[in-house]
């Protein structure tokens, strides 16, 4: 991670998108077993713990609580957890649903995509700047 204000964003996408590979790793996953007996699906909890982070500081500007996530980036972990692991609509205790999966794993390649975006345009942003 780059230490500085001026990447305080990037540092902050650069995690997000971070999550969203791990994420793309666990549906994967499911897909690849949904048919093994007994597997239950898998997600990654990200979105929820840098939101609270964002906002966390009161009247904060948007660019200040970038600030103060980026200087604590390191202790943002996106993490892997047993989604519904009591649940299962099979008689094989497997509780993978193959279309939420293909349909989750579509809606997340599309937040990588917009993630790694915006990080391509903060360095454009900056590249502009040093000209």
């Amino acid at each position: 991670m780059i230490h500085t204000n001026a990447f305080d964003y990037i540092n902050v996408l650069g995690k997000a998108a971070d999550a969203s590979w791990l994420r793309n790793e666990a549906i994967s996953n499911n897909i690849a077993n949904a048919t093994t007996p007994g597997y239950k699906r898998q997600d990654v909890a990200f979105e929820a713990e840098l939101a609270k982070a964002l906002h966390s500081g009161s009247f904060e500007s948007t660019d200040a609580s970038v600030a103060r996530v980026s200087r604590g980036v390191r202790s943002l972990q996106p993490v892997p957890y047993t989604d519904y692991s009591g649940y299962s609509y099979r008689l094989d205790g497997n509780n993978v649903d193959i279309e939420t999966e293909n349909v989750m794993l579509a809606e997340n390649q599309l937040k990588y995509q917009g993630l790694i975006s915006s990080i391509g345009q903060e360095f454009a942003n900056l590249s502009m700047v040093m000209k």
